[in-house]
């Protein structure tokens, strides 16, 4: 039997860090939220690590304490390793900010999107798990409803004031409305796996978040040290390269080991731990962030390679964009989609500034020897590394990166 009743002032789908983050914002200031997540917390989730400019959302979100003594592991910096093995200095991120800030950390996803969860719940926002979006119905370009099923099979027509997609890669609002775009030159895939007893660097260092060439420079490695003695490692290259004519995720990322001498030493030391985990095509972004009465936000609206680990920064900033756009759109009387969307000129000039980063990795950019040559842009970079992409003059340093490298041109967003 299907029920229909009206939801409250707003409805979140998803609830990883951009929509707890989202839902929680919300709640301070006096609505009435209910987040809708498909699955039961702890599940996994591959994005452990951070860029510091994450402190701020989550300082408004109240859990720095709980992260401050939590087990994850410390990160300081990034560094760079060439094919050849060469290793560039670590990107500390202190270097241009002396603040607590500076630090961040490497999470076990499952444990950190649980501890985000929990703490909207703490904020009044109504979490029901195991709760399926079966259907998003349009009329026009209006939300009718929502059509959920619940854990036990009940079906129901929710809606509210404001429906906001958080649904991750599923995108729902976004492939309903086909908006959702590929970029054309970052069709890339992973393959990755968890290994115990890896080697860490000491001290300082022993927390960074590596990033590692493959011969020929075909691909790259992440390496993210994560608590009890954990390391995720995973190699990242053109879907055509990765998965055509090879064989199972355990071949291929063995093959890519073979072709990065570095990685290579770096588990010699350890025994692997889990299964292998694969993912195709995850650079895209919609033509649109915002609605009457619908925003998107997170990997919902678009998700960039990760080599630069920007992913949770930008589901948190998006989420505390979109709070702060819904809030005042209820303070106003205007949930139009000029209103809800209006954080989306601002959030994509950085999130720009990144895909340009990301662009200069893969065509070859050598960073250290950029800012040996540029000093004056070392600052710049750092401030990229961070997730520092929203301030005045940040995108200076690629004027000076185009001498390399070919950049994409900066692409907008239409609100609505």
């Amino acid at each position: 039997m299907v029920a229909s009743c009206r939801g409250p002032d707003v409805i979140v789908m998803g609830g990883g860090p951009s929509g707890a983050t989202c839902a929680t914002l919300v709640a301070q200031r006096g609505h009435q939220v209910t987040l809708y997540e498909r699955e039961r917390f702890p599940r996994y989730h591959i994005g452990e690590s951070f860029m510091p400019e994450t402190y701020w959302v989550l300082r408004r979100l109240g859990v720095l304490d709980q992260l401050k003594s939590s087990p994850f592991v410390k990160k300081f910096s990034v560094q760079f390793v060439s094919e050849t093995g060469q290793e560039s200095q670590p990107f500390y991120f202190f270097e241009i900010n002396p603040h607590e800030s500076s630090q961040t950390w490497q999470v076990l996803r499952s444990e950190f999107d649980e501890l985000l969860l929990n703490n909207a719940r703490k904020h009044g926002v109504q979490v029901h798990e195991g709760t399926r979006v079966m259907d998003v119905v349009f009329e026009g370009d209006r939300i009718r409803h929502l059509r959920i099923q619940h854990s036990d099979g009940r079906e129901e027509m929710v809606w509210a004031p404001v429906i906001v997609d958080a649904t991750g890669q599923s995108s729902l609002i976004a492939n309903r409305l086909k908006i959702r775009r590929p970029d054309p030159r970052l069709k890339k895939g992973a393959v990755w796996t968890y290994y115990q007893g890896a080697y860490r660097d000491p001290g300082l260092d022993e927390g960074a978040t590596l990033v590692l060439h493959v011969a020929g420079k075909q691909g790259w490695f992440w390496y993210i040290p994560l608590h009890h003695d954990i390391v995720s490692v995973g190699v990242v290259s053109s879907i055509e390269y990765l998965f055509h004519n090879r064989g199972s995720h355990e071949q291929i990322f063995y093959e890519e080991v073979e072709r990065c001498p570095a990685v290579q030493r770096r588990l010699a030391c350890g025994r692997r731990v889990s299964g292998f985990f694969a993912t195709r095509d995850f650079s895209y972004k919609a033509t649109r962030c915002a609605g009457p009465g619908w925003v998107l936000i997170g990997d919902a609206f678009g998700f960039l390679d990760p080599i630069y680990s920007s992913g949770v920064f930008l589901a948190l900033k998006s989420g505390e964009l979109a709070a702060d756009a819904i809030v005042e759109g209820f303070e106003k009387g205007d949930l139009s989609g000029m209103q809800l969307g209006k954080w989306a000129p601002q959030f994509v000039r950085g999130m720009e500034a990144m895909r340009k980063l990301v662009y200069a990795f893969y065509e070859g950019f050598n960073f250290g020897r950029f800012v040996r040559e540029y000093p004056q842009y070392r600052r710049h970079i750092i401030d990229l590394l961070v997730g520092d992409l929203f301030k005045e003059g940040v995108e200076e340093v690629f004027e000076a990166m185009r001498r390399y490298v070919d950049l994409p041109e900066t692409e907008t967003v239409a609100i609505c």
